[in-house]
């Protein structure tokens, strides 16, 4: 119905935003994506998508299509509403949500506050084919590279806690550490984070 909402950004919140347009205020629920892309502004603009249910309508707001797109997405799997589907893309931009879908990785997807398992292999099963429809076919490689980055600081981030390190110091040195060499090996990587902690 609404494509897109122009206006006078009257307040922007990490959860919603006001903006004003022709002398009417729209609430406008966003993801924290989107607010990072418009707090400082004066004007804003929001591609909208509107849901009407018999108690309630509501307007979600993006600062990108595709971030529209992979919310109109995610809802189109059963069991994931408008605000689950907002604190995905809140959790992980839309690079990253079509990095771990094309990868298939569900222990990643199950990050999301309020979010099981079986939702996010739902999530994967049911959108894995699309995500090449969105461009994410040239994303595979990136990816894959990714999610063997992710697995391995996931691996070396739990033996450090088992070594009784504290998760976030843990987590701050292996960031670093993988940034700095993104295919060092798990017990490298350990032995690298050991040094600094």
């Amino acid at each position: 119905m609404y494509e897109y909402i122009t206006g006078t950004l009257a307040e922007a919140t990490p959860t919603y935003a006001v903006v004003e347009a022709h002398g009417i205020g729209y609430f406008i629920n966003i993801s924290l994506k989107t607010y990072s892309d418009i707090e400082h502004l004066a004007d804003a603009k929001l591609y909208v998508h509107f849901i009407v249910r018999e108690d309630q309508q509501t307007l979600f707001g993006f600062s990108t299509k595709l971030e529209r797109e992979l919310f109109r997405q995610l809802i189109s799997v059963s069991g994931v509403g408008g605000n689950t589907a907002r604190m995905i893309l809140s959790t992980y931009t839309p690079q990253e949500l079509q990095s771990i879908i094309s990868s298939e990785n569900a222990v990643l997807l199950k990050n999301v506050k309020g979010l099981g398992l079986k939702t996010a292999q739902k999530i994967i099963v049911e959108l894995s084919g699309k995500m090449i429809e969105l461009g994410a076919s040239d994303m595979l490689l990136a990816a894959n590279r990714k999610a063997a980055h992710s697995e391995a600081y996931d691996e070396a981030l739990a033996a450090l806690s088992m070594l009784g390190f504290q998760k976030s110091a843990s987590e701050k040195v292996l960031t670093s550490v993988f940034k700095e060499h993104p295919t060092i090996s798990v017990e490298e990587a350990i032995r690298m984070a050991l040094k600094s902690l």
